[in-house]
């Protein structure tokens, strides 16, 4: 397999506008939780571990979304349901418990917000972003987002959207909005998985390669022409589509992508299930639950 590094530069591999507009997100968010938090009304200090987490969320987000991972998901539909499961599972649920409890409760007064609230519902939640996810890999679908680029950027915007809506019942740290007690926070998560099962079996077990982004060379190019340099076409088509870095053949891939995608939620959805019961057996046990102890700035007891 010829590697990639070889033919793309620094913007194409790296996104330097997206690595400096979620840098920006960062330092705003350093300042509104720091220097600035009197002036949006913030009266506690925010702990170093929630924002570790922020940082964190962002990180990953860069990584799905602007590292080499995303060119390399252009070429490979594994690379690709990689790309996806860090985006919209790992990152969101790292971003909200990474907001202290006061920003939640000032951002929730904003009135056009508060009137939405009721987007936050889980069953909705839960719904709306399964549904989005699982539509965007139809084939066609998902071949024509890939090839029109506003689509592309308003459809990946709005997934990320509902990613942080499907996570907040689970995180949520205001008991007053929408929140589950522990044993339903364990049920919402097991349908989460069941409801993401349906396109993970469609993706591993078709008898043939299903995406044309990954098989027609001519709209390979044009989805490749998004994530890399103006006037890099020519070097694009002397390609021949991904198969010139690929090793293996693309229905073997797309099977690599679902069981990625099946592992990924199963391992982080495994990862939270964990974090509830802690949390409830410190609530048990009378002891300060996980976001509480982030909160406060207790990081060796959480």
């Amino acid at each position: 397999m010829i590697s990639f590094w070889d033919y793309f530069d620094f913007r194409a591999m790296w996104s330097p506008y997206l690595m400096l507009l979620l840098i920006g997100v960062y330092v705003v968010y350093l300042l509104i939780t720091g220097p600035w938090k009197h002036v949006v009304g913030g009266t506690e200090q925010t702990s170093l571990g929630k924002k570790t987490l922020f940082g964190l969320g962002l990180l990953l987000l860069y990584t799905a979304l602007g590292s080499p991972l995303d060119l390399m998901a252009h070429i490979s539909f594994s690379a690709h349901m990689l790309s996806m499961a860090v985006a919209y599972i790992a990152a969101p649920p790292l971003l909200l418990l990474g907001i202290p409890n006061w920003l939640y409760q000032r951002i929730l007064k904003i009135r056009g917000i508060s009137r939405l609230s009721f987007l936050m519902r889980p069953i909705f939640a839960t719904i709306l972003f399964n549904g989005l996810f699982s539509l965007y890999h139809l084939p066609v679908v998902h071949d024509y987002v890939m090839t029109n680029y506003f689509v592309h950027t308003v459809y990946y915007f709005v997934l990320l959207v509902t990613a942080l809506m499907m996570w907040w019942p689970i995180v949520n740290p205001l008991p007053d909005t929408h929140s589950l007690t522990d044993l339903r926070k364990l049920a919402y998560v097991f349908i989460n998985g069941v409801l993401l099962t349906p396109a993970c079996a469609m993706i591993i077990f078709a008898d043939q390669a299903m995406y044309a982004t990954y098989t027609n060379a001519e709209l390979w190019a044009i989805a490749m022409g998004y994530c890399v340099p103006a006037g890099s076409e020519a070097i694009l088509a002397n390609f021949g589509g991904p198969e010139f870095f690929m090793s293996y053949e693309p229905r073997a891939d797309q099977q690599l992508g679902g069981v990625i995608m099946k592992l990924s939620q199963e391992f982080i959805y495994g990862i939270i299930l964990l974090y509830i019961f802690i949390n409830w057996y410190r609530k048990e046990n009378k002891e300060e639950p996980i976001e509480e102890s982030w909160s406060n700035g207790n990081l060796n007891r959480a």
